[in-house]
């Protein structure tokens, strides 16, 4: 049985790459294009709060880091918007209400 994608995200295609800390890849979402790149316990040495759920997440903790490839604000970049996110609440964010 194949696994299915989850709706309103798909994969720009690209092969994700190796970084110091987890891979990053470009997700497109009904919001627009974002980098993601998945963290690991080791390389996480501080916390975080999860803008998905509002929780703390601590330090080991792997988890989701992502931005917009296309800045969302008229100032800085997209790499100024990164946000850390628990991995379910970043899979999740589609389905939650909007703020």
């Amino acid at each position: 049985m194949s696994r299915r994608r989850p709706r309103g995200r798909r994969s720009s295609g690209q092969q994700p790459r190796p970084l110091a800390g987890g891979y990053e890849r470009v997700e497109e979402w009904p919001d627009g294009e974002w980098v993601v790149r998945q963290i690991t316990g080791s390389t996480s040495v501080k916390s975080y709060r999860c803008p998905g759920c509002d929780q703390l997440i601590p330090p080991a903790t792997p988890h989701i880091v992502a931005w917009p490839v296309e800045p969302l604000s008229f100032v800085g970049s997209g790499l100024d918007e990164r946000r850390h996110w628990h991995t379910s609440c970043w899979r999740a964010r589609d389905r939650r209400w909007r703020r």
